[in-house]
């Protein structure tokens, strides 16, 4: 999931544009671009989508943030989203392992009263400095949870933290990717909101590719080739990738566990590194 395209849930004209448009993932929004007064009727238009033709024979993730645990929206959401077309269940806001059970509770029930056969997994949003504190906690409460979310400017603007001083980024994203590492879940970085700046979200998104984020968020069309081009494995990184694979392949054969490749050790986490990349390269390579 190199891109991850946020819509907002009460522009249904811009979901079906997204869904054959070229980032990896689309991710539509219940929560914080759904004013109150509309959260109702933001609600029956993503039903609508989730459950059309379109959406459940799409090859894309779809995604649905909904409104948070212990808001008056949320149950309701899930009654209305969790679908056998939706892919991630995008939850804001969990501030402990007790919340990411509450809602896994909500969700088990949804699935019962949708019929969905398939569990839907979690994409839990670290949004507050408590968040970040429990952040492995929050990762591993779960099986359901496959991924956290980086998400700055609620984490950063009620307390006047300089959103973009790179020194402040960098220390939360590394906390947040070790979290995940420990919890054995993917990170994926927050949105970029400053559309103008291609070389702002680049720079930020050559961040978390450093640290081995999966991808990173789009506020619009125009972000999603920059998050391509940052998160691209290159020529090099697939030909070793596929060496480390291949070497693997033969080294399980002899009982092996650890073995060199390119004069290097690789043992277990270097070889799940390695097929992640490979994955990512053929997604690339693949039409959108």
């Amino acid at each position: 999931m190199r891109s991850k395209l946020f819509v907002p849930g009460v522009r249904p004209e811009l979901f079906d544009k997204a869904l054959t448009g070229a980032a990896d993932a689309l991710s539509i929004d219940l929560e914080d671009a759904v004013p109150e007064e509309r959260k109702g009727s933001a609600r029956d238009l993503v039903q609508a989508f989730v459950t059309s033709d379109a959406a459940l024979s799409a090859v894309k993730l779809i995604i649905v943030r909904v409104n948070a645990l212990g808001t008056p929206h949320f149950e309701a959401d899930l009654r209305a989203v969790v679908r056998p077309g939706l892919a991630l269940l995008n939850l804001p806001k969990p501030e402990s392992a007790d919340d990411v059970r509450m809602a896994v509770a909500a969700l088990e029930r949804a699935e019962r009263a949708n019929g969905v056969d398939q569990p839907i997994r979690l994409l839990l949003n670290i949004e507050t400095p408590k968040a970040l504190r429990e952040a492995s906690a929050i990762a591993a409460a779960h099986p359901r949870v496959a991924g956290l979310q980086l998400g700055l400017g609620d984490l950063f603007e009620p307390h006047g933290i300089a959103r973009r001083d790179t020194a402040n980024v960098h220390a939360v994203m590394f906390a947040l990717r070790m979290a995940a590492a420990e919890a054995g879940v993917f990170a994926v970085d927050g949105a970029f909101t400053d559309v103008a700046d291609a070389d702002g979200y680049r720079a930020e998104a050559r961040m978390a590719q450093r640290l081995g984020f999966v991808g990173k968020s789009c506020i619009h069309p125009s972000q999603v080739a920059l998050a391509h081009e940052v998160f691209r494995p290159g020529g090099e990184e697939i030909e070793h990738a596929r060496r480390v694979v291949e070497a693997a392949r033969a080294a399980a054969a002899q009982g092996r566990g650890a073995f060199l490749v390119d004069g290097r050790m690789i043992d277990p986490p270097f070889l799940k590194r390695a097929e992640a990349l490979l994955a990512a390269a053929q997604a690339c390579a693949d039409p959108p």
